[in-house]
């Protein structure tokens, strides 16, 4: 169904996409850094809330990508097109909804959350977080758009998009922070022009027709309930994971908060480190829907479960040889942040565990379970994953963070405790074969 070289066509762009895609939040956290740890702390403080609410976009595109790829497996195109203009339908209202209410209660919700954080930090959350919130409809349309461009294989087009974001992004932080001297403000500024950018750029392509999957008929906005529904029966589960998944990951960055800004500065540096050292799984995962959800489409299960291995162990070979290079470059790559000897000693610490479990477990606990999504197996996924989240990440982050007094060292072998026990879960699943004959369409 799927050639190699036409994996290779799909997969390398998706792999420069995910590259573009990270440099900004890089971007941000580097070009912040030049304005002292408190910001880049305030910057990373936010980043928690706002990717919890991105994933909820992205969940939903997720769902509407795996009902296009399934009816392009059946080769029924109008449904197809029908799908596609519901889901940017359904994640622009959402998206509305939850940056009207950010907007609203966003002093509240930081004060939550991170109380606890020193008094420079919080000032600098609050305005990265008023202006980033104004970029949600914005990131919730790219995504849609994106995800079906992606749906068809052609992944170009979603990388073209990338390119473009990040060339405006890096281009108006340079200009807002280093000669505005905006600082926090500057960062959140130069990202929501590029969303904007990226956004308009993807959904005027997804009006031509020329596409095998397009929008027809703008002036007509009409829900389409059956349609809606099968979108929400993959994306309501997988929002929920992902939801769930970063609320607790919010408690565990509320956690680190209380470690002190230092752990704070380490932790916003690793996460870059973690960015980096993930972009060849996380395209894989993209790929998983796409590939899977036509092989499903067209009722191929044994190619499906072939493709699911295939594109998990391409997944480990890549993630391997990354994660050595970054090993090996760890120190230069963390020294371009301006942040203290002693910040930076632990960020490397972070960044050693990351990069190990990133080529030991990381593949078949993400990569994988987006193979499982695409063959509806949702509520699966969903349980195991918000068991795994809290049992161990969050709950391990405690015993080893607090009980043990390994600090935000702690809380990252934590992580892995939890990337095991998904890896572990996940393969059983598939080879069982409990994952087929769950059709929706």
């Amino acid at each position: 169904m799927f050639k190699r070289s036409d994996l290779v066509r799909l997969i390398i762009p998706l792999i420069i996409e995910q590259i573009l895609a990270a440099t900004i939040g890089v971007a941000d956290t580097f070009m912040v850094s030049s304005v002292g740890e408190a910001a880049m702390s305030g910057v990373s403080l936010v980043d928690t809330i706002n990717i919890l609410l991105l994933q909820v976009f992205a969940a939903l595109a997720t769902g509407g990508a795996i009902v296009v790829s399934q009816y392009l497996g059946k080769e029924d195109g109008e449904n197809a097109n029908i799908a596609a203009k519901q889901l940017v339908m359904v994640v622009t209202l959402l998206s509305f909804i939850l940056m009207t209410a950010c907007l609203i209660w966003k002093i509240p919700l930081l004060d939550t959350l991170f109380g606890s954080a020193e008094p420079q930090v919080m000032e600098n959350a609050r305005t990265y977080f008023a202006i980033s919130a104004l970029s949600y409809p914005l990131i919730a349309i790219y995504n849609g758009c994106a995800a079906l461009f992606r749906a068809q294989g052609n992944s170009k087009i979603s990388m073209a998009a990338a390119l473009i974001m990040n060339i405006v992004n890096i281009s108006f932080n340079a200009a807002f922070i280093y000669g505005l001297k905006m600082g926090v403000a500057g960062a959140a500024l130069g990202s929501l022009i590029a969303r904007l950018t990226a956004a308009a750029f993807l959904f005027i392509l997804t009006t031509h027709k020329q596409n095998r999957v397009h929008i027809e008929n703008l002036r007509d906005l009409s829900p389409h309930p059956v349609m809606i529904r099968n979108i929400l029966r993959i994306g309501v589960p997988n929002g929920v994971e992902n939801s769930i998944f970063h609320i607790g990951k919010v408690m565990v960055q509320g956690l680190i908060a209380t470690f002190g800004t230092i752990a704070l500065a380490a932790n916003a540096v690793g996460n870059s480190v973690m960015t980096m050292s993930q972009m060849p799984g996380a395209a894989i995962s993209l790929a998983m829907v796409t590939v899977i959800g036509q092989c499903i489409g067209a009722r191929e299960y044994k190619l499906a479960k072939h493709y699911m291995l295939a594109l998990t162990g391409a997944a480990y070979v890549m993630n391997l040889a990354l994660n050595l290079s970054i090993i090996l470059l760890m120190r230069p790559i963390i020294g371009m942040f301006e942040v203290s000897a002693q910040t930076a000693a632990l960020a490397w610490q972070l960044g050693l565990v990351c990069c190990i479990g990133n080529f030991t477990f990381w593949p078949a606990s993400f990569a994988l379970p987006n193979g499982l999504r695409a063959a509806n197996d949702v509520k699966f996924t969903m349980i195991i994953s918000i068991v795994s989240m809290w049992v161990f990440r969050v709950g391990f982050s405690y015993i080893l963070g607090l009980m043990f007094g390994l600090g935000v060292l702690g809380v990252w072998c934590a992580m892995l405790v939890d990337w095991l026990f998904r890896a572990v879960v996940f393969l059983v699943r598939l080879m069982s074969g409990k994952w087929q004959n769950r059709q929706f369409i």
